[in-house]
């Protein structure tokens, strides 16, 4: 596969991510009917639709009313563009799982401006990750053995351990800080993502996105644009953190060793 192929398989995904944004917080169906302008509500023609270029030639207004379209939509499709095509030159030659983490990277995506927007992580997304991520677990080289049962046992005691380990940060977090540290949604994530990156990856996606968020929360609160009664969204930085893991750029026990 050709890294602009890559590229543009990944700006697709990235034109569907903004679909899932849009919609699946209002419980909408992601199939039907197609994209249409939400202020006239015209369908979008297929060639204005392209990714990224057809927002650059409408010159960021809806051909019928003229009504502006947020810069954001490009901006998600050339996100995923670019994690989609690294992720494949970081994992040639192998294709499957290549693909399979492009579809994952482009569901992050969609889990990270969902939360951002409406502070929930869909069930579709998290339990969908959940269950693609046991299923592919026969070929994920982020899970441990060379069996797919054994990569299969490491994906499940993964989920496992995401979802126990952040129920018990969050069961923690509630008890000192006397409100709810973490949703029901980021704890599915969590299982998730350690279906995906197993045990040790789970305990890093959980501590860097917690760094995250917590460096995040810090310097909004010394700008004083942020109260700590206020919630923060904790999926972005889970999402974050998940896709360091899924470049490998850390070793999977680096910060588990360090907590040694």
């Amino acid at each position: 596969m050709d890294i602009f192929v890559a590229l543009w398989i990944g700006a697709c995904l990235g034109s569907f991510v903004n679909v899932l944004v849009h919609r699946l917080p209002r419980e909408q169906s992601v199939v039907a009917p197609g994209s249409r302008c939400p202020r006239c509500g015209v369908s979008i023609r297929f060639y204005d639709n392209v990714p990224v270029f057809g927002w650059l030639w409408l010159g960021g207004r809806c051909r019928s009313c003229r009504a502006k379209i947020s810069l954001r939509y490009p901006l998600i499709e050339l996100l995923t563009a670019v994690l989609c095509a690294g992720l494949w030159w970081r994992w040639r030659p192998d294709l499957a799982w290549s693909a399979a983490a492009m579809v994952v990277a482009a569901a992050l995506v969609a889990v990270a401006f969902i939360d951002w927007d409406h502070f929930i992580i869909p069930d579709e997304l998290s339990l969908g990750l959940l269950g693609l991520g046991l299923l592919a677990s026969p070929i994920n080289p982020l899970l441990w053995g060379e069996h797919w049962l054994a990569r299969l046992g490491s994906g499940l005691l993964g989920a496992a351990a995401g979802f126990g380990m952040c129920w018990l940060t969050a069961e923690m977090g509630e008890r000192l800080f006397k409100k709810e540290a973490m949703g029901g949604g980021d704890i599915k994530l969590m299982a998730a993502v350690g279906a995906w990156t197993g045990v040790l990856g789970a305990f890093d996606c959980l501590m860097i996105g917690s760094f995250l968020g917590a460096v995040y929360g810090l310097s909004l609160m010394a700008r004083r644009r942020l109260k700590r009664s206020d919630p923060i969204p904790f999926g972005p930085f889970l999402s974050a953190s998940a896709l360091l893991n899924f470049f490998w750029l850390i070793p999977p026990d680096f910060l588990f060793r360090l907590t040694l």
